[in-house]
């Protein structure tokens, strides 16, 4: 990957009782490498982020009493944004923030059993063509979009393919060439998780077929009252005249999934309920996604980050790293890796933390992305928001989180919240409700305790963004001795780390990666180091040590 000109060196100052909440951050311009392998990704739903424009928090009647945490909640683009502006992102050390889908979604709500909900985490599409109100309108994608960039970060939106949102009385299912509403899906082999309907009353695309259908009547009358029929007949037309596709349901919905991509610029997607689609229809995406990509950075020369390819991330659900490249149905493995996927979400990593210890997860990452998955990647997640057991539900342990999360090669997806302990037990929620609550800006702005979670997060983060080495470099244990010490290594890019050490003065053998006289800096006290026999000493009151040139 051809290096490029990314986002600042952090010094981070300290009072003379190096006390976490006392420090302060200041950022300035640098160069830095950035690859996917190693990136740090922010995951958040787009509804319980941060609200930055109250006018549009009701649209289409949507006031109904909901189940606890099942209604729209505020948050939207503009909040986003607000927070790129802030330097929040920038602070965490955050080169990529993954938005929940913000297509329209249905205008009803539906109760799956839990209490009624209305479509506020994005995966319920009505129509893919238009921006649902709620979190704003396309020029506040675009302007997030260019704000991001100019502060070298890159924003994945989420793509679904698979399913068109519940039918309501407001919503009406989808014609019968678009869609089959049952069986439900039994997940017991490759058919019974594709050919189906993940649960009831979510109607699947079928994606398998290669018929020509006409636009649904709903969504036809839909553009006609908001005067925009003749102006998509009009894109649909040319993009089925230049790809030769059949007018198939799944290559309306690519197409309208990569407008997204020539109208924004933005720099990926994370792909929806990948398993439960055909494997060959991500191949599909992943070609008009590339074509797309090269056609806008040709028309937008002066808004390119860098010449990194277009990315796609995958979720199939319980994929593991163990997997290596297939995913097994019981009668069928997959590989959704070759011709479409990038990398895929690794539903392993809290296991492993749980049940081995640090330098064992730390080798296995290394050893397996530089063998079975060399070239291609995994995205690490403690916390999620549809998976019911996270790695720290009581959010007692926030420190090692982080620790393992941003030090685990690969690269890492926080969750909203997980870096201020926000709460994933609220009283009163059904299901994954709980994983979604509004972010707690609150507590960072007045707890003590959450600042110094925060700037544990930040200054890891900091260092991760900073050194494409600790996501994507070769992993090398150095010493076993008063705590675990290794190595990280990308061509230039050379970082040591020690974590678990006593603490006060540490002698850390750096030999095997800096020469004697060198002059290096540990990011986490922001103390000054020369190398001497081999060794680095650092007296500072915490036990984590991040050593860079």
């Amino acid at each position: 990957m051809k290096k490029i000109l990314f986002l600042f060196v952090i010094v981070i100052t300290f009072s003379c009782q190096e006390k976490l909440s006392e420090e302060k951050t200041e950022t300035k311009l640098a160069k830095k490498e950035f690859v996917w392998e190693g990136a740090n990704i922010y995951f958040l739903l787009t509804d319980r982020f941060n609200n930055g424009d109250t006018t549009n928090d009701i649209n289409f009647d949507r006031t109904k009493e909901t189940g606890k945490l099942r209604g729209f909640e505020g948050g939207d683009i503009k909040g986003i944004t607000q927070k790129i502006k802030e330097g929040y992102f920038t602070k965490l050390g955050i080169n990529a923030i993954w938005m929940t889908p913000i297509v329209e979604q249905i205008h009803g709500g539906t109760d799956e059993g839990t209490g009624l909900s209305y479509g506020f985490h994005g995966y319920w599409a009505k129509d893919w063509t238009k921006i649902d109100p709620n979190y704003g309108t396309k020029e506040d994608l675009k302007e997030l979009v260019a704000l991001a960039h100019k502060n070298g970060i890159r924003v994945l939106l989420d793509a679904v393919i698979n399913h068109t949102g519940p039918v309501t009385e407001m919503d009406p299912v989808w014609p019968s060439d678009w869609v089959r509403t049952g069986p439900q899906c039994s997940y017991d082999n490759y058919e019974h998780t594709i050919s189906c309907t993940l649960v009831k009353n979510l109607p699947d695309i079928k994606t398998e077929s290669n018929e020509a259908v006409q636009l649904p009547p709903q969504l036809v009358a839909k553009w006609k009252a908001e005067g925009r029929y003749e102006q998509e007949i009009k894109e649909l037309d040319a993009f089925f005249t230049k790809t030769g596709h059949p007018r198939a349901p799944r290559f309306y919905i690519i197409k309208w999934l990569t407008d997204y991509i020539t109208e924004f610029g933005i720099d990926g997607y994370r792909v929806d309920t990948v398993k439960h689609t055909e494997e060959f229809v991500w191949q599909e995406f992943k070609t008009e996604c590339d074509i797309a990509f090269a056609e806008y950075k040709k028309n937008n020369s002066e808004k390119i980050l860098d010449n990194n390819d277009f990315y796609l991330v995958g979720e199939v659900y319980n994929y593991s790293i163990s997997h290596g490249k297939a995913f097994d149905f019981g009668d069928k493995k997959v590989n959704y890796f070759d011709k479409a996927f990038n990398s895929l979400i690794n539903f392993e990593l809290k296991w492993n933390v749980k049940q081995m210890v640090e330098k064992d997860v730390f080798h296995k990452y290394d050893s397996l992305l530089n063998t079975n998955l060399k070239g291609y990647g995994v995205l690490n997640y403690m916390t999620s928001h549809d998976d019911g057991n996270p790695f720290d539900k009581e959010r007692e342990m926030p420190i090692k989180t982080a620790t393992m999360l941003l030090l685990t090669s690969g690269t890492s997806q926080i969750y909203y919240g997980d870096e201020s302990a926000r709460n994933l037990t609220v009283e009163g929620t059904v299901g994954d409700a709980t994983l979604r609550s509004f972010m707690n800006w609150n507590d960072i702005e007045s707890k003590e305790k959450t600042k110094q979670i925060l700037n544990h997060w930040q200054k890891l983060g900091q260092f991760r963004a900073n050194h494409m080495a600790v996501g994507a470099g070769k992993h090398t244990l150095i010493s076993e001795e008063n705590g675990l010490v290794f190595s990280r290594v990308r061509n230039k890019d050379k970082v040591v780390v020690g974590i678990n050490l006593p603490k006060g003065k540490k002698v850390i053998d750096v030999s095997s990666v800096f020469k004697n006289g060198m002059q290096l800096n540990d990011f986490y006290s922001s103390k000054s180091i020369v190398v001497i026999n081999g060794k680095a000493t650092i007296d500072s009151v915490f036990d984590i040590v991040l050593i860079e040139k």
